[in-house]
């Protein structure tokens, strides 16, 4: 088939249902995208949240299910003390030989553009391990990826950061050699691309098509100006030419776009000879606002002009989008986990779509067994702290939403805490918790943390005179995030104001000083389940059921 009788026949009127977009609603960013066979995998950054690299899997890239995230041990990805928004950037999944290949960088700091970002590469038989052992690569740039060329050799691509002051920290795109045998990266490092004037050139993704090497970068940084753009080459090295019509996709200039910040972004080729680009997307609640879930995924079609150039509709990024060809599309779709789900913590382990804190969750601090059809979270550090927290939450996917959770908790003093939050990052989080005041009476109140600053909402605190389990509840509604309580026996109590959601935003998060970031945003809002033993005197809370539902689409 043709790549244009591909393109005639995709955009064909169809009463199959379409690809809606964001096809990864919520924290699920910088999507790279993969085929083997009949079965697509999307892999997108996690930062400092375990475990590291998310997956989804796909038949139809219509329909995706949640498989859990790849690096679930220390052995793989260490996570201690890993600041806001550092940790895991742009995973690379592949396939070659009989082998996946994740590579993923682990990036330590923002600081003077130093990054320090280290790089790892493991292998396994299936997208979800058993991972080797982690080869350490190079760290002279993040946002590394592997091409597979077609006369067996492996490369490894990557941004060049470059710290020194009044130079592009981004530095253009690198290539060099991976020898699979010897598990190493061997021969010179080639600078093969310095971007555009867009700048910012990172992201790269390397194909062969019809005798050209495309090369697939971001560009503008990942916000508003954010693109992907596309050169190519007739050799490996290069030297490759941008196309000159422009960025492949961007939603610059068009605040009216559903979908923003539209960049960072992977191809694919279906098995009828189609194309889609898989891309980093996000959705303001007002134009160029504030965006509470994150940077999400999509997935446009892609066609070829007969210069052999790829091309989106109008070169913007579509909320619709036809499916693929020859692939099976049931007539409903299905319900995502991600989208509603009730857990009782029956499971031997935890879901596959709970995260957690920086440390992974072992039996030392989180517990099925210990109490049967229970989750028992022994007290971690402070809620601020970047050690040892114990936090077990899931991603926001939906502007409109719930979470519930009932809770036992015997506090014994004002060093202990348990409760649900609606979370951000170290810095900006809400939390309704139950501890103790100090004449040991249970009281259950309402903190908010605000860029760093902790204060008690006023109108909340109430003692809790009788034994039992406690349900906390919270509620987003675009813009509004309420919470409410039970106690045994009574029904729903509001728990304070109405707040503000868009403080759990990346835009909210970033901070820049005298042009360097202070502070960053790059990952999205969680509501999960948080306890603190702050004396280390044993504390635990254990958790009957919780249950998150959108309440209004996605």
């Amino acid at each position: 088939m043709t790549s244009a009788e591909a393109t005639t026949l995709s955009t064909a009127t169809t009463d199959r249902r379409a690809i809606r977009n964001p096809v990864l609603p919520g924290f699920h960013p910088d999507p790279s995208i993969l085929r083997v066979g009949n079965d697509y995998y999307i892999a997108t950054s996690t930062f400092e949240w375990y475990p590291g690299v998310r997956l989804h899997h796909s038949t139809n890239l219509v329909d995706w299910t949640p498989l859990g995230g790849a690096l679930n041990e220390k052995r793989l990805l260490d996570l201690t003390g890993t600041g806001d928004s550092n940790g895991v950037w742009a995973p690379n999944l592949s396939y070659a030989h009989g082998e996946f290949h994740l590579l993923y960088s682990d990036v330590a700091t923002f600081a003077g553009g130093f990054w320090d970002p280290q790089n790892f590469l493991v292998t396994g038989p299936t997208p979800t391990g058993p991972w080797s052992d982690p080869v350490v690569l190079h760290g002279r740039g993040f946002d590394a990826s592997l091409f597979h060329d077609d006369d067996g050799t492996t490369w490894m691509l990557s941004m060049v950061a470059d710290w020194r002051p009044g130079r592009n920290r981004f530095g253009g795109i690198s290539i060099q050699q991976y020898d699979r045998t010897a598990r190493k990266l061997i021969g010179d490092e080639h600078l093969i691309f310095t971007g555009t004037a867009a700048a910012v050139t990172e992201a790269p993704n390397l194909y062969r098509k019809d005798g050209w090497y495309y090369l697939v970068t971001a560009e503008g940084g990942t916000s508003w100006a954010h693109q992907v753009t596309v050169a190519r080459s007739s050799h490996l090295l290069g030297p490759y030419l941008a196309d000159p019509a422009g960025p492949l996709v961007t939603s610059t200039g068009h605040p009216e776009l559903t979908l923003q910040k539209a960049g960072h972004g992977s191809l694919v080729e279906t098995p009828a000879g189609q194309w889609y680009l898989a891309h980093l997307v996000g959705r303001p609640y007002s134009p160029l606002g504030r965006c509470v879930l994150g940077r999400e995924s999509a997935i446009q079609e892609v066609t070829w002009t007969e210069q052999g150039w790829p091309r989106i509709a109008d070169g913007l990024p579509a909320d619709t989008v036809p499916a693929p060809l020859g692939a099976e599309i049931p007539a409903a779709a299905p319900v995502s986990s991600e989208q509603s789900e009730d857990d009782d913590f029956t499971a031997p382990t935890l879901g596959v779509n709970w995260s957690t804190l920086r440390r992974p969750a072992t039996p030392d601090w989180v517990s099925l067994t210990e109490r049967p059809s229970h989750l028992r979270i022994h007290g971690g550090l402070s809620p601020l702290g970047r050690f040892k927290p114990s936090l077990v939450a899931r991603r926001v996917v939906a502007a409109e939403c719930e979470f519930e959770a009932t809770m036992e908790f015997d506090p014994r003093n004002y060093r202990q805490l348990a409760g649900i939050t609606a979370y951000y990052n170290t810095r900006n989080w809400y939390y309704l918790h139950l501890t103790a005041d100090d004449d040991g009476t249970p009281v259950l109140d309402l903190l908010a943390c605000d860029n760093g600053q902790v204060r008690v909402i006023p109108g909340v605190r109430t003692p809790v005179p009788t034994a039992g389990p406690v349900r906390l509840r919270t509620r987003f509604n675009a813009q509004d995030l309420t919470f409410a309580y039970a106690l045994p026996g009574e029904t729903w109590h509001d728990a304070g104001p109405t707040l503000d959601a868009t403080t759990l935003s990346d835009e909210y998060a970033a901070q820049v000083i005298n042009g360097e970031p202070a502070a960053w945003g790059f990952t999205g809002a969680f509501v999960g389940l948080w306890v603190q033993d702050l004396g280390r005197e044993g504390a635990y809370a254990d958790f009957d059921r919780a249950t998150y539902r959108a309440t209004r689409g996605q």
